[in-house]
């Protein structure tokens, strides 16, 4: 039990972060590009209590935390926000812009990963202390939840931000009839999710993600 609360400590900030940031970027590049939806709604605000989901949020990254540090085995850290609204036909180009607001989210990601990175590089070269130990585990966890977020989210299927992100780029005849998906997205994610599909995509994408992370930082 100890164990669990130890690993609960050391994720929830790394988690709450990725994901509530996520959302509030798509906010912010939405309303750069001329849709105050988000805004309106009290959405781009750093105010983590403003974007938390109760059950992706928090029960389900709990309850897989809880199954890997009782039972053991790895696995695809999962979870999810409230979406931040976005009216896409009110931005100044929607089909163009569409691509910024999506990306936004996935960005913000790859620089938190930096961040916790150059956390860790800095926990690692103090002298290893009851605060350092913590501090690398916490930097790690950063690392990971924030990558796994970044590649999950640039899959190219509606709505994740990838698929919106093809939409953005594809002819339009084209990208009409792949929005069409979108209804589909989620469902279609949950399934590769159960049966083990959607860590076999990720892990090569995460893992090749943090080489170059590591290299990049010198850690």
């Amino acid at each position: 039990m100890n164990e669990l609360i130890s690993t609960l400590a050391i994720w929830a900030l790394p988690v709450v972060l990725a994901i509530t940031l996520h959302e509030a970027a798509h906010g912010y590049v939405a309303r750069y590009f001329g849709d105050p939806t988000a805004e309106l709604a009290g959405r781009i605000t750093l105010n983590p209590l403003q974007h938390i989901d109760p059950l992706g949020t928090v029960v389900v990254p709990v309850v897989i935390l809880a199954v890997t540090t009782l039972f053991g085995g790895g696995g695809l850290l999962f979870g999810w926000a409230k979406p931040v609204p976005v009216n896409f036909g009110r931005l100044r180009k929607p089909k163009a812009d569409m691509l910024w607001v999506a990306a936004a989210g996935p960005f913000v990601n790859l620089l938190m990963a930096i961040g916790w990175g150059l956390l860790f590089k800095f926990a690692v070269s103090l002298p290893q202390s009851s605060y350092t130990v913590p501090m690398m585990k916490m930097a790690d966890a950063g690392m990971q939840i924030n990558l796994v977020l970044m590649a999950l989210n640039l899959l190219p299927l509606p709505p994740l931000d990838g698929g919106r992100i093809a939409v953005s780029l594809l002819p339009n005849k084209l990208a009409w009839r792949y929005a069409r998906v979108e209804p589909y997205g989620f469902p279609i994610l949950l399934v590769l999710l159960f049966t083990g599909v959607l860590w076999t995509i990720l892990w090569p994408i995460v893992a090749l993600s943090r080489m170059f992370l590591a290299g990049a930082l010198g850690i």
